[in-house]
């Protein structure tokens, strides 16, 4: 087995439940500026969600729920202002603190530098998202933190294609044993597993009832010194937290202990 080198993080969900009260609230926004009568509920965002990227997921409400929607003009640009709209309100609520990193995640990207471990960003958000949650809700330079951010629309195929980590392996200019991807979704569960990564799953709101076959483990959270994780699926051994020690575990562990949702 290889040595750990880097851990490859996802973000909406996974550094931040962003999607209920952040991204979801921020179409809304960006629809009722446009003039529009759309209002994505909970209920129905958690639908949505089953497609990677915003863009795409515009495009997948008009077909499937709005099928006799007429753009103003050519749909694909019309979606793009609607999603441009939508990350600038989404940057206005980052920027006023409404959206705080989920339990022990700030906590575990500095014991990981500490330890020497290189830190990656692999995710479906738009780079202009990732940079804004990570200087509001983590440090003003939190960006370089991380030696590669794979965002948006780098690659041609979203999660759950494992293109967008292919990309950042090679960007790291690493092997996949020689990494550890941080997910919260059964898509970007399979992304990483396709592209032939070990995953530790920490749920979300959203996707705390997805199936997670495949993962190394999956617990509710990262955890802190004062508020324990809970194992769901998988073999923490005795850590109440995931920390550098506890991630050296699941990367090393030859077991079968596959982590999959009843």
């Amino acid at each position: 087995m290889s040595e750990l080198k880097a851990l490859i993080f996802d973000v909406d969900g996974t550094l931040a439940d962003t999607e209920a009260n952040g991204h979801r609230v921020a179409f809304n926004k960006a629809f009722a500026a446009a003039g529009i009568n759309w209002h994505w509920s909970v209920e129905l965002y958690g639908e949505l969600l089953a497609v990677t990227g915003g863009k795409e997921r515009i495009l997948h409400y008009i077909q499937n729920f709005r099928p006799d929607f007429l753009a103003p003009g050519d749909l694909g640009e019309f979606i793009a202002g609607l999603h441009l709209a939508k990350n600038a309100y989404y940057a206005e609520m980052v920027a006023a603190g409404e959206i705080p990193l989920r339990p022990g995640v700030k906590r575990l990207l500095l014991e990981a530098q500490y330890a020497g471990l290189r830190l990656a960003i692999a995710t479906t958000t738009s780079l202009e998202n990732v940079e804004a949650l990570l200087e509001h809700s983590l440090e003003v330079d939190a960006a370089s933190w991380f030696e590669v951010i794979a965002a948006g629309d780098m690659v041609a195929a979203k999660k759950p294609a494992p293109d967008i980590y292919h990309y950042t392996l090679e960007a790291l200019n690493l092997s996949p044993e020689e990494c550890l991807a941080v997910e919260d979704s059964a898509n970007g569960l399979r992304s990483a597993l396709a592209a032939g990564l070990k995953t530790l799953v920490t749920v979300s709101d959203y996707t705390r009832d997805q199936r997670f076959a495949g993962a190394a483990l999956v617990v509710d959270q990262l955890g802190e010194p004062d508020q324990a994780m809970t194992v769901i699926t998988g073999d923490a051994g005795r850590a109440a937290m995931i920390d550098v020690a506890t991630l050296r575990h699941i990367h090393s562990s030859d077991s079968a202990r596959i982590a999959e949702r009843a």
